[in-house]
């Protein structure tokens, strides 16, 4: 099922973020399925652990107001797109694991990420900046469209995974 978070929203999410890309767009599904398993939006007992520091977690702060500064967002540098989110108030939560391979192939991200590193070097031709856009685009849209169960793997918590904020 497509992202059933409102347009407006994913627009807000955007601004917030300052653009719009492949990693933002797993943290706005992985946002939506904390929403629908445990219905963090906006709550006070939410909260995320982030074993990643990419886009993401721009989409977790703004979607479901965990934050660094009120203590409910931790960032655990397992290098992983693996996210935990649990609801102190109802003592559940649980960990969601972003399967990369759900939505495209190897081969497809091997050279995707080989002209994005070109670009970002500055030595990739305009015929090849506009394939990395094009590809970075149809990757957001495959995200945004896929269903939550081939985006995510996931299990249940049975505790808090940290202690609150002092």
């Amino acid at each position: 099922m497509a992202c059933s978070i409102a347009k407006e929203t994913v627009e807000q999410t955007i601004a917030f973020h300052g653009h719009s890309c492949p990693g933002l767009a797993i943290g706005i599904r992985v946002s939506e399925l904390a929403m629908e398993k445990l219905g963090i939006h906006r709550s006070k007992s939410g909260l995320c652990v982030t074993e990643t520091d990419m886009c993401a977690v721009d989409a977790i702060q703004f979607l479901t107001q965990c934050s660094f500064g009120k203590g409910n967002l931790i960032h655990r540098d397992w290098g992983k797109s693996a996210f935990t989110f649990y609801d102190r108030n109802a003592q559940k939560g649980f960990r969601a694991l972003f399967t990369e391979g759900a939505t495209h192939s190897d081969k497809a991200s091997e050279q995707t990420r080989a002209l994005m590193a070109k670009s970002l070097e500055g030595k990739a031709s305009k015929e090849e900046e506009e394939l990395v856009r094009e590809r970075r685009e149809q990757r957001i849209l495959q995200i945004m469209g896929a269903d939550l169960t081939t985006l995510f793997s996931w299990e249940d918590i049975d505790g808090p995974p940290v202690r609150p904020a002092r």
